[in-house]
């Protein structure tokens, strides 16, 4: 459908984009040679950026037990990556959060089922020992792995409003009552704001292909299938509420994949939530 295609790349163009310095951010990341000091340096140049990094790095979220107030001994002491993933979700949380243009979406309880799906994806990295410095990549993709719905609530209201209830009365996954009545989905659409804020890696990939993992054959393959399981795990705990009451059930090649058992949900359930509580704070940084 060309016209909502056209209508949704306009919305996204006039959706608040990445500052800037986060872009640069993510630019520099890229460079293996990258160092402290050169991160401290884009960072430092955004002075709103710097308050929710150091907002973020001072929370409970990370309870270091002491103040940093140096830009630069945070980004050693979590490390690059690490505040980079910082960098970009306080970046688009900052900007999105506050959002209330929604008749079909609680952004409240969506949000909240994003956080959910970002927590649980860092501690089942964290159960599969992932290197601590990847660890945050993890929450980032699940936090941000829904995103391309907003497009979708801001340009359709009413149609979407229709997709959800279809999806409901029908028993189907958001996902496939979506393609049936709009011919697009949120997959899609997140596709278009991967492109438009260039959100390369695994965030990106997370939210492109978290519901058509068999196309995909990139490099981060562990990270969204854990963000899969996440979003499983925040669905049948009802975790906030992103619109979909009938996810499709990951395979068994992504349990096999990462050496996991749906026992797991179990064993993580209340550190999840008790984590969900300290994450608040990605929430209340516009």
């Amino acid at each position: 459908m060309p016209d909502i295609t056209t209508k949704i790349d306009d919305y996204i163009k006039n959706m608040p984009s990445l500052p800037t310095s986060v872009a640069k951010v993510l630019e520099i990341c890229n460079n293996p040679q990258t160092s402290p000091a050169d991160l401290n340096h884009v960072i430092s140049l955004d002075p709103v950026l710097v308050g929710r990094v150091l907002k973020l790095i001072n929370s409970a979220y990370y309870g270091l037990g002491q103040q940093v107030t140096n830009l630069v001994r945070a980004i050693i002491m979590l490390g690059i990556n690490t505040v980079k993933n910082l960098a970009l979700s306080s970046a688009v949380l900052g900007n999105l959060s506050s959002s209330r243009a929604s008749s079909v979406l609680n952004m409240e309880g969506f949000w909240r089922h994003s956080l959910c799906v970002g927590v649980a994806a860092k501690i089942l990295a964290k159960k599969r020992g992932v290197d601590s410095k990847q660890i945050e990549e993890y929450f980032t993709a699940g936090l941000l792995h829904d995103i391309g719905k907003i497009p979708l609530n801001g340009v359709l209201s009413k149609e979407y409003m229709i997709t959800v209830s279809s999806s409901d009365h029908d028993r189907i996954s958001l996902v496939r009552a979506e393609d049936r009545m709009l011919g697009i989905n949120h997959c899609n659409s997140g596709a278009m704001i991967v492109k438009a804020w260039k959100l390369e890696g695994a965030v990106g990939d997370a939210i492109v292909y978290h519901h058509s993992h068999t196309d995909y054959d990139g490099a981060h393959r562990e990270t969204l299938y854990s963000v899969i399981l996440a979003n499983r795990f925040a669905s049948m705990m009802e975790i906030g509420f992103a619109g979909d009451r009938y996810p499709e059930k990951p395979g068994p090649s992504i349990w096999e994949a990462l050496s996991l058992t749906p026992e797991i949900f179990e064993e993580i359930e209340h550190e999840v939530n008790r984590e969900i509580e300290k994450a608040q704070v990605f929430l209340k940084l516009q």
